[in-house]
């Protein structure tokens, strides 16, 4: 069974995520939207179901995945929704539907590429201005300040897709190209018009680089307001990469220290 609702498994610490992120003030998201999972070995994942909500979320909130048979699903030809939603479907418990959220993919398809700890998917109002845009595809082509740089680093777009086995099968792809290009996973993962994936090793790292996102957004916004953005020189962010003092400040701010 791909799916179970196993709440005792629920790390304290994604369900504490999970809340920080769905904080009303923030912005991130509203109603029932976002979610979160965290790893819990190297074959499953706990993630937020369908239909919760991020800022009251509890241990009951989460159903346990296993990443491969999510992933062998959206990769099949010929695999429809329905298989997919079905596959999430941890069966009614107390009266009620415990499902996988339908953007579940979007969390086993970064354990099937590279393995991560945290992921967080928001749907920032600012960024999401951005990424419903007709500069969506180009907005962070260049970094427009180094503290952006520094946390976010090379953020991956995505072209939108519909949410479920459609939008799996797209992102899979172009995380895959990302990882093959960069030898890694991104840390930033901007959806188009849909929202972002931040992916860290600690709770923390995926607070400072949803966080990020959002400032880097306004920014932008600002920019064009104002004439255009005027990006860093390509040579200048080079050299910054290769200073000590960064790579020890990247690390640190990964693991959201």
């Amino acid at each position: 069974m791909p799916a179970q609702w196993m709440p005792d498994t629920t790390p304290q610490e994604l369900v504490n995520l999970t809340r920080s992120l769905g904080e009303p003030s923030r912005d991130l998201v509203i109603l029932a939207e976002g979610n979160t999972s965290q790893r819990l070995d190297s074959e499953r994942i706990s993630v937020k179901m369908s239909g919760s909500n991020m800022a009251t979320a509890t241990a009951e909130d989460f159903v346990v995945v296993d990443v491969a048979e999510i992933v062998a699903i959206v990769d099949k030809q010929g695999a429809t929704q329905v298989e997919l939603t079905d596959a999430l479907d941890a069966g009614e418990v107390g009266g009620r539907r415990r499902r996988g959220s339908i953007e579940t993919i979007i969390h086993v398809a970064v354990q099937a590429v590279g393995q991560a700890e945290f992921v967080g998917h928001t749907h920032p109002t600012d960024v999401v201005g951005l990424l419903a845009s007709v500069n969506a595809a180009t907005a962070w082509d260049y970094f427009v300040y180094s503290d952006e740089a520094v946390v976010v680093g090379t953020p991956l777009y995505v072209p939108y897709a519909q949410p479920g086995i459609s939008l799996g099968r797209v992102f899979l792809r172009e995380l895959r190209g990302y990882a093959d290009r960069e030898g890694s996973l991104p840390q930033l993962v901007l959806l188009g018009n849909h929202g972002i994936v931040a992916i860290a090793p600690t709770a923390a790292g995926v607070e400072a680089v949803s966080s990020m996102a959002v400032k880097g957004a306004r920014v932008r916004a600002f920019a064009h307001a104002a004439g255009g953005v005027a990006p860093l020189p390509s040579e200048s962010v080079d050299s910054l990469f290769a200073r000590d003092d960064i790579r020890e400040r990247r690390a640190h701010l990964a693991q959201g220290k």
